[in-house]
């Protein structure tokens, strides 16, 4: 048994391993292409990244409650697979885009199909036992670590060669990924254990109301939704607030995307499986957010580009808070509803995405424009760290309050 739990967590990481190539090798050539197809400036660059982002965050939130239930209903290989042969027809559409327009529709079919992350994590709960949630979950952001140390200083390079390389060259590798999980990746979801699909709960609003079946759950996803609205700051601004204040190119910022990568895969594919069973999955949520928090901080205020790098070591090790964050919440729902709450968490993160990049682009472009009271690109990083503090807040307060419920309930089990 434990065996073919290795052997099947080792196959979806290696899946979302070559996925998480693929999106990075395009992330350093994004601004440029912007600027290219509009020929406008850096902060309007930025402002048009946020509304990308936008769509195709949108479209995730009202497709990714479908496509969880789907998995729930037909199983998590066929769904993944789909998604993966979505994403590199997306990427060769991207490839190919002559206006800006194209670049939205793009992002659209991106957003319509994206459904790898949350099927990989319904993936794992599926193959994990309860107490090993945790630490298996943060195999997802081990391959994103891992992907984002490839991807970005393989994106660099091959710009060199245009901005549309690595366009081509991720749609390669999304297409060769779903040739390796067609003839690869077993199913994970036995017949027993799937239930009919119903199109009340395929739907952004079905997905989310679920969440109130489980009232001892509410204030951890308020907390993760502060977490996801916090990311923004980085994934939506780190190139352009870089650009901006040090002056990197394309080269540069796929280097500093590597190392982050590289930190993100030490905390999630190392670190986490030591830290999270010493110190118990609420400790973690309470110190990562703090780390998270500090990171913040310390990046509105760096001065010098090596700042960023030597910055990037606390906040990396805030990601900690993710799984523990992630696998008190699954540890609450049923094994046949996995899909379901992995799906339902990816419209909460899409939500954020249509929010956020929008909320951190603005910010970004406001203070590092003509009509700012002052030049501060660091703004984002400032509201990322307020939200990080907002979300340990939310968290201990849920804990606090599920403390006292199983108090009383086990005082009155007692006096039975």
């Amino acid at each position: 048994m434990r065996k073919n739990t290795n052997a099947a967590l080792g196959f979806i990481f290696t899946t979302v391993l070559i996925d998480v190539i693929g999106l990075g090798i395009i992330v350093p050539v994004v601004p440029d292409l912007i600027r290219e197809l509009t020929g406008k400036g850096l902060s309007r660059a930025a402002e048009l990244n946020g509304l990308l982002t936008f769509a195709y965050a949108f479209m995730q939130f009202v497709c990714a409650p479908l496509m969880g239930n789907l998995s729930d209903r037909y199983g998590r290989r066929p769904v993944l697979l789909f998604s993966l042969l979505g994403f590199g027809f997306d990427y060769l559409f991207q490839g190919f885009a002559p206006t800006l327009g194209w670049l939205f529709v793009g992002r659209v079919i991106a957003g319509m199909t994206g459904a790898s992350f949350t099927t990989a994590t319904a993936y794992i709960a599926d193959v994990s036992k309860p107490e090993k949630r945790a630490q298996n979950f943060g195999l997802v952001g081990a391959a994103f670590g891992l992907g984002f140390i490839i991807g970005p200083a393989l994106g660099g390079q091959l710009s060199t060669f245009g901005t549309r390389v690595p366009f081509f060259a991720a749609a390669g590798l999304s297409l060769l990924n779903c040739l390796y999980g067609y003839f690869i990746l077993p199913e994970s979801l036995p017949q027993e254990r799937r239930r009919k699909f119903e199109w009340k709960r395929a739907n952004p609003v079905g997905a989310l109301t679920q969440f109130k079946k489980y009232p001892s759950i509410s204030g951890l996803i308020f907390s993760i939704i502060l977490v996801f609205l916090s990311a923004h700051a980085i994934q939506s601004t780190w190139l352009f607030y870089n650009m901006e204040k040090f002056h990197w190119d394309a080269k540069w910022g796929g280097y500093s995307l590597s190392f982050i990568g590289l930190m993100i895969a030490l905390v999630q594919g190392l670190l986490i499986r030591i830290i999270i069973p010493k110190l118990g999955q609420e400790k973690s949520v309470y110190i990562g957010l703090m780390l998270y928090s500090i990171g913040f901080v310390l990046f509105a205020f760096a001065t010098q580009g090596w700042e960023m790098f030597a910055f990037m070591v606390p906040y990396a090790l805030g990601g900690i808070a993710g799984p523990a964050l992630q696998g008190l919440i699954s540890n609450q729902i049923p094994a046949n509803e996995q899909g379901e709450l992995q799906g339902g968490l990816t419209s909460l993160m899409s939500a954020c995405s249509i929010f956020g990049p929008v909320l951190m682009t603005a910010l970004f472009s406001y203070f590092t424009g003509k009509d700012t009271p002052f030049i501060f690109p660091g703004a984002p990083f400032l509201v990322g760290a307020f939200l990080t503090l907002l979300s340990a807040i939310l968290a201990y307060r849920n804990y606090r309050k599920n403390k006292v419920v199983k108090e009383v309930v086990s005082a009155k089990e007692n006096i039975q």
